[in-house]
């Protein structure tokens, strides 16, 4: 399977939504990013990706690197998408749809449950940005 190597960004609000992005002329929702140019790093990527698609001045020391994940392309069939994820802040009236972006929209995990989204986004990047309750470690009840 060819993969497709790609910069993403968790964004997150000050409520704790999530950003994510829908292409134009797609149906899955992701998290916004995109693909490198000769010689940039995948946090240089993310930043101009972020600011072609949404307007967003994020500076690369901004970007807290998350690691790397691989899922199926959302939008190309019979491939693989290598994600290099980072986390960042930003606030809805920061962001614009511009570029190759149709829509964007701020989520919540109830939110999360009925949206078509992208396998790497369902698979490891929302995960990481909401973690499962259950798993993490909660703080001490008041007596």
């Amino acid at each position: 399977m060819p993969d497709i190597h790609v910069s993403a960004a968790i964004i997150t609000d000050s409520a704790g939504r999530v950003l994510v992005v829908r292409k134009q002329g797609t149906e899955r929702f992701m998290q916004p990013g995109g693909k490198p140019e000769a010689g940039e790093t995948a946090a240089q990527t993310l930043a101009r990706e972020l600011h072609e698609e949404l307007g967003l001045q994020i500076a690369e020391d901004r970007l807290r690197p998350l690691g790397v994940f691989v899922s199926a392309a959302a939008n190309e069939p019979g491939h693989r998408v290598v994600a290099t994820a980072f986390a960042t802040t930003a606030e809805p009236a920061d962001v614009r749809v511009q570029a190759e972006l149709a829509e964007l929209r701020w989520i919540t995990p109830a939110d999360a449950a009925t949206l078509p989204l992208a396998p790497l986004s369902e698979e490891h990047l929302l995960p990481l940005a909401w973690p499962d309750p259950l798993h993490s470690p909660r703080p001490p009840q008041a007596d």
